[in-house]
């Protein structure tokens, strides 16, 4: 039978309510507002836009996209995390694997060596020394090779997978399974939670990185959307420049502004993690909460 709710619960849950419902239009009304200010008619929103947008137009995305380096800037970025991400995900499961087994030579040692990589860190010129010292600049794998192997990744990983049971495990092997087997058809199977935490994790780090780039790349051929992007946001001049030519070309009916770019460059950049994300959520929780339960 239902127990009847009290009046002081009543009050509780509505204040419980309106606290998160106030923190959540928080959190997406600046989301919300650059979106419609995006599509708004850019010298009317110039005025002022609140809850709706003012006209529609979507000059500002059609004057981006014309740009020749944002094609291709958009591929690498594309590419980068879907290596990536992949690269990461297997890389830091295996290695994770291996260090769960207990018949693994110095496993001890390597997963604590593993651990205070995390707390130390050589700094910023002697990485750069290494990636050059390992020919990674100017190439495509700096963006790959250097974020394969996670400590923060791993830990979740093998913590997961010593939840699972021991005698899956040794049940393959007397069935004559061997290391990689076991991983393949086994763990990875049934570490869904934790691995798709993992690539979204990787997804939105390597989606969103643009310092690598603008650090060990200098080919025009390997820039990223990020780095392209932020290019053109720091830039006020090159946005003046691009609204001046809708001008000069006779579309004052569809002209563009420094700010309408802008807010277009920014919803560029986030649209892609916000549409991935919803779907990667009932993943999330589970992973992220049983890869931590384990110390």
């Amino acid at each position: 039978m239902k127990k009847k709710k009290k009046r002081q619960d009543w009050v509780f849950d509505i204040f419980n309510y309106l606290i998160i419902g106030i923190i959540t239009i928080l959190c997406i009304f600046p989301f919300y507002y650059v979106f419609i200010y995006s599509i708004s008619d850019a010298k009317l929103a110039e005025q002022g836009i609140s809850l709706l947008p003012k006209g529609f137009s979507l000059q500002s995305y059609i004057t981006l996209f014309k740009l020749n380096d944002i094609p291709h800037a958009i591929f690498i970025s594309v590419l980068r995390t879907l290596i990536g991400t992949v690269g990461t995900v297997l890389a830091c499961s295996f290695f994770a694997y291996l260090v769960s087994i207990p018949e693994m030579w110095f496993r001890s040692f390597i997963y604590r060596l593993c651990i205070f990589s995390m707390y130390c860190n050589a700094g910023m010129i002697p990485v750069y020394l290494v990636i050059k010292g390992l020919h990674l600049t100017n190439s495509f794998w700096v963006y790959i090779i250097p974020g394969l192997a996670v400590a923060y990744y791993i830990i979740l990983i093998k913590t997961y997978i010593e939840s699972l049971p021991a005698s899956l495990r040794e049940s393959a092997m007397l069935d004559g399974a061997g290391t990689l087997s076991v991983y393949w058809k086994i763990v990875l199977p049934l570490s869904k939670p934790i691995i798709a935490t993992i690539a979204l994790f990787t997804a939105v780090g390597q989606w969103n990185s643009w310092f690598d780039n603008k650090l060990y790349n200098t080919k025009a051929g390997l820039k990223t959307l990020q780095l392209v992007l932020y290019d053109y946001l720091n830039s006020s001049s090159v946005l003046q420049n691009m609204s001046n030519l809708d001008l000069a070309a006779g579309r004052a009916s569809q002209m563009t502004t420094p700010m309408s770019l802008k807010v277009a460059i920014t919803v560029i950049t986030i649209l892609p993690i916000i549409i991935v994300y919803p779907f990667m959520q009932r993943y999330f929780t589970k992973g992220i909460m049983m890869g931590a339960v384990k110390g």
